[in-house]
């Protein structure tokens, strides 16, 4: 009852529901673009496209595209090139001086960033463009017919469209962070990969209760059930935080400086703080082994997903880019000069660089748990595969997919709490203290 009532409150508050109606709008958008076909090609004819990415590393990077990949639509790129150019910048930060003078400047400079990503976007998708349209023309097994228009103009088109629809793509993704609610490119990606569940899980269901010996009914209901443990962990994953405690010996009042005696706060280090980041890097560099193993025929068995020596490499690079990406986006340098100036200090710790080699510790020991369950939760889908799950079901037990989308869950419904908790509320996550009242 009371989450139904919490659910009237949102309605009440005029900004946020306009927010939410705007969000669902932009992404009913999104979703219609993906279902329109590139000029010049006959979706009637996809059917070997579509088989072609059923699976492996292709067949998530159609689940990211919400299936545009497979429908060679003008979406068919989607958000992807963006991620990549964001990935791009924030590493090329590490070591590009002009970068780390941007991510210094504030708001102009995040918006320089921003532009810069955009521009890298654009260069990205015009690589990009044209080795998809080379690929379904010749590795995915698309015969002549598929083929409506052919020659230059089919190309110029298709990569200008492609182009596009990946700019179209980013503008949604910004205009929904921007006047809606939650991030709008997670969003994208996350509406993307739920539209493959109806599909996989009505796979998965009758070839359950079809095939003899498969389990029926009862071994379905034992999935559904493994299913939400693992998603009960994947929240404990992305939520988990170890508070480290500071006290601050002085505190700024109404411009006088007051000794505040054991006024405490604390510092809350990620249990996971390179999200999934870290899953993002492993699979770009699978890559290389996928396309080496058919060259020689002694590493063959790396071209097997679901095979024991492509998760294990691949866990293990996770557990290496966990490390790597939190060093360079967690500065603890920077967070203990900064607590230093603020009059803050960890109890039992000298400040400056006593306290940045405590943070840079004690994350260092939260990470390593971390990226063993990140890995572990990684290559479930590889394991769960091996017991008979169809593959496109596997893929929702795990890795990237779910870690985005229980991630963006709780971020969207983070800020509608927000909203709520303001307007004394009940919130969504957590009951409020505040009295209820109307919103007049």
């Amino acid at each position: 009852m009371n989450f139904i009532n919490t659910l009237k409150d949102i309605f009440k508050i005029e900004e946020l529901k306009n927010k939410i109606l705007l969000t669902i709008g932009l992404i009913a958008v999104y979703r219609f673009m993906a279902a329109v076909p590139l000029p010049g090609i006959d979706p009637l004819q996809l059917s070997a496209l579509k088989e072609s990415t059923s699976g492996g590393l292709l067949g998530l990077l159609n689940a990211f595209t919400g299936g545009a990949f497979a429908r060679a639509s003008v979406m068919a790129l989607g958000i992807m090139p963006y991620i990549s150019a964001s990935i791009v910048v924030q590493l090329m930060g590490i070591a590009v001086p002009y970068l780390q003078k941007l991510q210094k400047d504030g708001e102009s400079g995040r918006k320089k960033i921003t532009q810069i990503t955009r521009w890298l976007t654009i260069g990205i998708t015009l690589v990009q463009a044209p080795t998809y349209i080379t690929a379904i023309k010749t590795q995915f097994g698309l015969g002549p017919e598929a083929f409506l228009v052919s020659g230059p103009t089919f190309w110029i088109s298709s990569i200008i469209i492609l182009t596009a629809g990946t700019i179209f793509a980013m503008w949604l993704g910004e205009r929904i962070t921007d006047k809606g609610v939650g991030n709008g490119i997670s969003l994208l990606i996350t509406v993307g990969i739920i539209a493959n569940f109806p599909a996989a899980f009505l796979q998965e269901f009758v070839a359950k209760t079809t095939n003899a010996g498969a389990g029926g009914i009862m071994m379905i209901l034992i999935e559904i059930i493994v299913w939400f443990v693992v998603i009960l962990l994947t929240v404990l994953l992305v939520t988990a935080v170890r508070k480290i405690a500071v006290q601050y010996a002085r505190r700024t009042v109404a411009g006088n400086i007051q000794n505040v005696a054991g006024s405490r706060d604390y510092i809350p280090l990620k249990l996971n703080a390179a999200g999934v980041m870290p899953i993002i890097f492993a699979q770009a560099i699978m890559f290389l082994p996928v396309a080496l193993a058919q060259r020689f025929p002694a590493i063959a068995s790396l071209q097997d997903i679901n095979g024991l020596w492509y998760n294990v490499i691949f866990a293990l690079l996770i557990i290496i880019f966990s490390f790597f990406y939190t060093a360079i986006t967690i500065p603890t340098n920077k967070m203990a000069e900064d607590l230093k100036r603020s009059g803050g200090f960890i109890p039992g710790i000298r400040p400056g660089k006593d306290t940045a080699e405590k943070l840079d510790s004690v994350l260092s020991r939260i990470t390593f748990p971390g990226s063993l369950f990140l890995a572990a939760l990684s290559i479930l889908p590889a394991i769960v595969v091996q017991f008979g799950v169809q593959q496109s079901w596997a893929m929702f037990y795990g890795g990237t997919s779910l870690i985005i989308m229980v991630g963006v869950a709780i971020d969207t419904m983070q800020q509608i709490n927000s909203y709520l908790l303001n307007r004394h509320y009940d919130g969504l996550m957590k009951p409020g203290n505040s009295n209820r009242k109307s919103n007049k």
